[in-house]
């Protein structure tokens, strides 16, 4: 059973059982395992004994729109096509050849429609389309969640820090993780695959792979080596459980890369957080619902880290209103950051010479090299790459703005609420005042270039990146 407060009614037009299709409009959840969304779809369309249908479409004007986010977006679309043709659905996969091409496909599909179903995120542009479309729609519009293992409506306020939020979870986890979704929403039979009308694929054509990309796609920011879709999602997972004893110690350091490197198959929708808790949890022979208390430490960091600090991120999206504005940060930050504004800044750059790395910092040049080459940046590096250019900025709110914009036009994970959640944290969300108050920084933590090249092994790192 899906739990409940996963799923969302966002209009109040009916189930129309007469008509042709279940629709699933596959939004943020770009996979078929772990998919809450997709199984609450294909429940449905088993009860009416109609067809599932799956549009899966990609927009071109999308914010920070530009080759390398296409490439992520169009890769899942043949990974997913292949499933879903094998299970017999049928899978509708659109990209939009310039802007406003998609107006109306949504609508045209869910016309003939029993009920829609679609993916259920509290960030980027995601809840703008939802209420357009229950705006729209004449017919039952559910959106369901699958962003993490505690449902994002579990929570009952939005938390300020990790301690409290680690509470909540301790005590509200063990019944969400006895409503575990399907490892495969597809396994039990459904009706067979309809046909899609003729007027509608005449006007919206269904992509191919190699069509060529949209002419109003930038061009500047290239595709970079990291290979989307489930299917890779789940090799990587499974190369990265195979490794996580030593993730503990190894994750501090560039040079032995024991990071998971899974974030952008989870900012995709590939990967869900489910299917890497069942991972480790059938690698160490404990059963999902029991919860990882007893599990050996490296294992428990970095499910800290995935579960807390991610979903953290998740529910500050939800709850608090402009959560990637400047002054959403909390008040004692603010108010010290303020204070300091005036401070004479020893450097200041203008953000061309920050997209190029032409600074005097060999460390963040490299970690900057790094995002622009591979749209990546190493976990620990990236904290210290977000506190220099609070230091180089002539304000903290242009620095604010600085940091969205590179993390955005370039990291395979920005624009997600846990990428857009770190560079916060830069400026003192979750976080508490430290002393002793400094220039520019105030009460905000400090960190250096110069610390990080003493406490972590980094070497290789920087002549690769050089």
């Amino acid at each position: 059973m899906i739990d409940p407060l996963r799923i969302r009614s966002l209009n109040d037009a009916p189930v129309r059982p007469d008509r042709e299709w279940v629709l699933y409009w596959m939004v943020s959840s770009r996979r078929i395992g772990f998919n809450p969304a997709l199984e609450r779809a294909a429940a449905h369309a088993r009860a009416l004994k109609r067809p599932l249908l799956v549009l899966d479409a990609v927009e071109c004007d999308y914010p920070w729109a530009n080759a390398r986010f296409h490439a992520c977006a169009i890769g899942s679309l043949w990974d997913l096509a292949a499933r879903f043709q094998s299970a017999g659905i049928a899978h509708y996969p659109y990209v939009e050849p310039e802007p406003g091409a998609a107006r109306g496909l949504l609508a045209a599909l869910a016309a003939q429609a029993c009920v829609v179903v679609t993916d259920d995120s509290p960030a980027f542009f995601f809840p703008r389309s939802r209420a357009a479309a229950a705006r729209r729609l004449d017919v039952a519009l559910e959106a369901v969640d699958g962003v993490g293992l505690l449902p994002v409506r579990a929570a009952p306020r939005g938390f300020l820090r990790a301690v409290d939020f680690r509470r909540h979870l301790a005590s509200a986890l063990p019944t969400h993780l006895g409503r575990f979704p399907l490892a495969d929403s597809l396994s039990e039979p459904l009706p067979r695959a309809p046909s899609l009308p003729a007027a509608v694929t005449a006007r919206w054509p269904l992509a191919r792979p190699g069509d060529p990309l949209p002419a109003v796609v930038d061009r500047s920011v290239a595709p970079v080596a990291w290979k989307p879709g489930e299917t890779a999602a789940i090799r990587d997972l499974r190369s990265f459980v195979a490794r996580l004893d030593d993730y503990t110690e190894d994750r501090r350091h560039p040079d032995r890369e024991g990071t998971s490197r899974l974030s952008p198959a989870l900012h995709w929708g590939h990967l869900s957080v489910h299917a890497i808790w069942a991972e480790i949890a059938d690698r160490c022979g404990v059963d999902v619902v029991a919860g990882w208390e007893g599990l050996p430490e490296p294992h428990r960091n970095f499910l800290d880290e995935l579960v807390t600090w991610r979903e953290l991120t998740h529910n500050t999206a939800a709850f608090l209103p402009n959560y990637d504005a400047y002054d959403s940060l909390p008040w004692w930050a603010l108010e010290s950051l303020a204070k300091h504004a005036g401070d004479p800044r020893p450097y200041l750059y203008e953000v061309e010479d920050l997209e190029t790395a032409s600074t005097h910092d060999p460390v963040w040049n490299a970690a900057q090299r790094q995002l622009v080459a591979e749209g990546r940046i190493h976990n620990y590096l990236r904290m210290v790459w977000g506190k220099k250019v609070l230091e180089w900025s002539p304000s903290p709110e242009e620095g604010f703005r600085t940091l969205l914009h590179l993390n955005n036009r370039y990291a395979i994970d920005g624009r997600d609420p846990n990428s857009v959640g770190g560079i916060a944290w830069v400026f003192g969300r979750y976080d508490r005042p430290w002393g002793p108050e400094r220039p520019i920084f105030g009460l905000i933590r400090y960190m250096s270039s110069e610390a990080t090249v003493r406490k972590v092994k980094m070497k290789e790192y920087l002549r690769n990146h050089q």
